[in-house]
């Protein structure tokens, strides 16, 4: 194509899409209050994973899916997308290092297996962490590994071994025995016992897709986490129930909100990929297992909306990004909110982490743009993780209006005239 002709069609198409921006299907709040009411009520009991209100969760968001007119993905029969996750716990672990009988805190072992028997004769790899040495890499290059390894670890790492355990196995791709020891020598005799009782446990997203008219194996996501805390210790008030409105009930209402007004235009280019996660409240498994079954290189951006339903920093008619300076998917957003008041900030709690903290973390890390919008106060939100996380603590009002900049703000995307940048994660 002539180049003056290729700049003609590119004006017209941003032109078109401006245009359309003016007469698109609106979100009413009445909607908003509607869902969230129904996300964060009492029924569902605070939405915890393996429990009777999860499934209640699951069955009204594949309804809103169904009636949005949303499809299953390709090859799926439903929004249904299950999975099961290893939960071992730990029964007995004893290890005699050189003579010296260590502290059980100071093994972690990540293992499918519920008995294990290990010395030097057992062929495992062995890796000594000195002093010194990067241990999140070390940490990390052998949890996606095959291999058995046993990887003993410097005390000058106590710290950082003490968050390491926090770590659940399901999170990492590697298949071999990995177990990891704090010790202050480099042992040549070692005998290593485990004991644990291995329990399968099953999970499901939710999804659904809007299938693109001229670009369908190019994807646009917009997702969030359906999973909440449950039930708890009653507060002062005799409440038990963690009802997450906030957390992740606002994040959930803007996706259903989201399938509704992009089922209603029916004109999107490329495919839109609607997702609600499971537990992400106890590690990030679903999104994890959802970034699995598609190839990232086919995946244009992801949109994950977490905690929307209080005002930023800023006050309202503000969101941010987290990971902004990743990619230039939140220039492309708030250029596209370039006539409105709303604004998109880069994330204001860096400290925090965010980018690596939330379900768009595992495509990120594969360079999809991928990243979460928010307008949590990480330092001051009052009723986060607190039975007070209830609908009359939101500002419904503001939400809908964040939801409607996020819908208006991802158009050129999903319209195939902007391509973000991939994710530099260095």
């Amino acid at each position: 194509m002539h180049p003056m002709r290729l700049l003609t069609t590119a004006v017209l198409l941003v032109i078109t899409f401006c245009a359309r921006a003016q007469v698109l299907p609106p979100i009413p709040e009445s909607e908003i209050r509607r869902i969230e009411n129904i996300l964060a009520s009492d029924e569902m009991v605070g939405r915890r994973v393996y429990t009777p209100g999860i499934e209640k969760a699951a069955a009204f968001i594949s309804k809103e899916f169904e009636e949005a007119g949303l499809k299953p993905l390709p090859g799926a029969n439903d929004f249904n997308q299950f999975f099961s996750i290893i939960d071992p716990e730990k029964i007995k672990t004893t290890a005699n290092l050189d003579g010296a009988i260590l502290d059980e805190k100071k093994i972690i072992a990540f293992t499918p297996d519920s008995l294990l028997s290990i010395t030097p004769q057992s062929n495992y790899s062995k890796v000594f962490v000195k002093k010194g040495s990067n241990l999140s890499e070390v940490f990390f290059k052998y949890l996606d590994d095959k291999n058995n390894v046993i990887i003993f670890v410097d005390t000058s790492f106590a710290l950082k071994f003490a968050r390491l355990a926090t770590i659940h196995i399901s999170q990492f791709s590697g298949s071999g025995n990995r177990i990891f020891l704090l010790t202050s020598n480099d042992p040549q005799q070692y005998s290593i016992q485990i004991t644990q009782k291995i329990k399968k446990q099953n999970l499901r997203n939710i999804v659904g897709i809007i299938p693109g008219k001229s670009k369908p194996e190019e994807y646009v996501i917009f997702s969030a986490h359906y999973d909440h805390l449950g039930i708890g210790k009653p507060n002062a008030a005799g409440d038990s129930i963690f009802n997450g409105a906030n957390d992740d009930g606002s994040g959930t209402t803007a996706v259903l909100a989201l399938a509704k007004y992009f089922g209603r235009l029916q004109d999107n280019k490329r495919s839109i990929i609607f997702a609600a996660f499971t537990a992400e409240e106890i590690g990030e498994f679903g999104s994890a297992y959802f970034s699995r079954q598609l190839n990232p290189d086919k995946i244009i951006a992801m949109l994950n909306i977490e905690m929307i339903g209080t005002e930023s920093k800023w006050g309202k008619n503000s969101a941010y990004i987290s990971g902004y300076d990743k990619s230039d998917l939140g220039v492309i957003l708030q250029k596209n909110l370039a006539n409105s008041q709303f604004k998109f900030y880069p994330d204001p709690y860096p400290e925090q982490m965010l980018f690596l903290r939330s379900d768009n973390a595992t495509l990120a890390k594969l360079g999809v743009p991928a990243h979460t919008i928010s307008t949590s106060k990480m330092d001051s939100e009052k009723y986060y993780h607190t039975q007070g996380d209830e609908v009359n603590t939101l500002d419904l009002a503001n939400m809908t209006e964040i939801i409607r900049a996020i819908g208006l703000s991802a158009g050129s995307i999903i319209a195939g005239i902007s391509t973000p940048t991939r994710v530099r994660t260095e």
